[in-house]
């Protein structure tokens, strides 16, 4: 399956695939309202219209994250042959529509959204190669990247599904048949990758059976899926309720759980003694060739593994300069590894209780909210939410994640922290997680793009990962100017986060191009920040489940931080950090270079 479609099965954004600013979307898209339209333009936004409709119509759970509730009795037909051939026609079908249309008789940002476009549509169509789809199809699912972790939060009734009337809870139930058939279908690609010899590894397909097992241990009545049944809508009538519970528990009983079943028992029996050892893509059949094509996608960039592994090794020389420094600065008697030690044990950075980490997140969220307007002159009108990680995924969840609201603030985003082995979530991170995960990171990102009308759909929704986590980590980087980073632990830990990603540069092309082990790469990770034994395994199992998308954020970041010294440097005192942050979060996503000649554009157009 292409980069797209591998996004979607994991967050169904997802990226995935998120109160006092005075400026509007529309403005800052740098297009006036009232601009007369060149007959290419109509051209442009009746083929973008045409596009959206017909990818919601392929793809009806993108419709439902929206809001879009006309194909919300349906999942997709997803890992089918002829879902695939339908997103390869499209995209050569819209690709030469684009072609028929001039460029020149656009505006800037109908150029802009021109140029992403043909970026995104290029992009899908290299995952349609025969030779890439024989690489991805056969290996469905994973630990990280599966609907058996999406789908149960999904249909919780905590998640982006609505259950608010009788449809809401029907179009669920029929949404269960479809995931009991994409389960089966799943077996079935396996059962493809047996026969070719493009195998998933040994460790992520004991994970999955760990997770499979999991939920199938919870009783029917304590499932996710089954939770609806316990939170009806008041005006209900008391035969509807009755009727649902008993259909929402035979549809875990009798659907959902045999399915899974009948995945963990193939996994166990049939797949695991054949799956491979070594867990980078170098030890897979065709997985050099796969690794080069995901670098490329992943960062925007014509990047190969060998320079990006150097890269992490620069930057985490650098970084850890800093961490010297802070340690010297605190008094630490001890060398850097004994002070990484320190703060991983020591009782004064463990939270004392779930409610107290909980209660911390909320007290940064107050602090950032109070000075987000000095950065940033366009807020997003979707509240955002707090809230920890469900027990049923916590134990091989990421520290935190961030799921969009919807465009009209209806549902809210979410910042998810983590509070699975909660001795092992040190407090020195806080601020720096909740500034990439929370505001102004993803939950900026996303909701400004998707609250802004003035774009097409494509850039409202849509996103390459380069900008979308290079932007949330350029985010951290904003903590003094928004009123963190008092205490010099808390500098640690954005110097401790920013280490993570300059390492993952290091160990993600270790594993997949150098043929690193998973304990290599965890005695790296650790030797070189002051992560948890249990943070650094989650990560590198994630590296070796996902290959290439921990790349993308130090790379999308750097560039992005490369913009703002450009910019900065040629503006002098002209230079407004919040008309920056407006040139780069409110035309949505952009591939590097499409981003690049927009900051240049803006800077010739200041200076002029």
């Amino acid at each position: 399956m292409n980069r797209t479609l591998l996004a979607a099965a994991s967050s169904l954004l997802a990226l995935s695939f998120t109160a006092a600013g005075a400026a509007t979307a529309q403005t800052a898209a740098s297009t006036p309202a009232a601009a007369p339209q060149s007959e290419a333009a109509r051209q442009l936004h009746a083929l973008f219209k045409q596009s959206d409709e017909d990818n919601l119509r392929r793809n009806p759970i993108g419709a439902l994250f929206r809001g879009d509730m006309r194909y919300a009795d349906r999942l997709g037909d997803y890992l089918t042959d002829e879902y695939f051939a339908a997103e390869k026609a499209a995209a050569e079908a819209e690709l030469a529509a684009l072609a028929g249309i001039d460029r020149a008789q656009l505006g800037e940002t109908d150029r802009i959204a021109y140029d992403v476009f043909k970026f995104s549509r290029e992009s899908d169509l290299e995952g349609f190669a025969p030779e890439i789809m024989a690489l991805t199809v056969v290996r469905p699912i994973n630990h990280f990247s599966g609907f058996h972790t999406f789908y149960p939060t999904f249909a919780s009734g905590e998640g982006a599904a609505p259950f608010k009337t009788v449809e809401d809870y029907e179009n669920n139930l029929k949404r269960h048949k479809e995931f009991v058939t994409l389960i089966d279908r799943a077996i079935g690609r396996f059962r493809e990758g047996l026969a070719s010899g493009v195998v998933e590894t040994k460790l992520t397909t004991q994970n999955v059976i760990d997770q499979l097992d999991l939920q199938l241990a919870q009783k029917p009545e304590e499932s996710p899926y089954y939770a609806p049944a316990l939170a009806f809508p008041e005006d209900f009538s008391d035969a509807d309720k009755a009727r649902f519970s008993a259909a929402y528990l035979a549809a875990v009983r009798d659907e959902i759980y045999p399915a899974y079943a009948r995945l963990r028992d193939f996994l166990k029996t049939d797949y695991l003694p054949r799956a491979r050892e070594g867990v980078g893509l170098v030890h897979m059949k065709g997985g050099e060739r796969l690794y080069d094509y995901l670098i490329e996608g992943t960062t925007t960039l014509p990047l190969k593994a060998g320079e990006v592994h150097e890269l992490g090794l620069s930057e985490v020389a650098r970084i850890k300069a800093g961490m010297e420094a802070i340690r010297q600065e605190v008094g630490f008697d001890g060398t850097l590894p004994e002070f990484f030690e320190h703060l991983r044990t020591d009782a004064q950075f463990k939270a004392a209780s779930r409610d107290a980490l909980r209660d911390g997140y909320y007290a940064i969220g107050k602090k950032v909210d109070a000075r987000i307007g000095e950065q940033f002159s366009t807020i997003p009108e979707s509240p955002l939410e707090i809230r920890a990680v469900e027990p049923f995924r916590e134990k091989t969840a990421a520290g935190g994640s961030y799921q969009s609201g919807t465009p009209d603030g209806s549902r809210p985003g979410i910042f998810y922290y983590n509070a699975y082995d909660l001795p092992s979530r040190t407090t020195y991170g806080m601020e720096t997680l909740y500034l990439h995960e929370g505001a102004p990171g993803h939950h900026f990102q996303i909701s400004l793009a998707q609250e802004n009308e003035a774009l097409p759909a494509f850039m409202r929704f849509g996103g390459n990962t380069a900008y979308v986590e290079g932007w949330a980590l350029y985010a951290e980087t904003l903590g003094e100017e928004l009123g963190l980073f008092t205490d010099p632990y808390q500098r640690f830990g954005h110097l401790d986060d920013e280490m993570l990603r300059a390492m993952r540069l290091v160990v993600d092309t270790g594993i997949h191009s150098k043929g690193w082990t998973r304990d290599q790469a965890i005695d790296y990770m650790l030797a070189n920040s002051g992560m948890s034994r249990t943070d650094a395994t989650a990560e590198v199992e994630r590296y070796i489940a996902i290959p290439s998308q921990a790349l993308a954020y130090k790379i999308g970041a750097l560039t992005i931080q490369r913009l703002r010294a450009k910019a900065e440097a040629a503006l002098g005192d002209r230079f407004d950090p919040r008309e920056f942050h407006a040139q780069v979060l409110m035309t949505g996503s952009l591939p590097m270079a499409v981003l690049e000649k927009k900051i240049d554009d803006w800077i010739a157009a200041k200076k002029a």
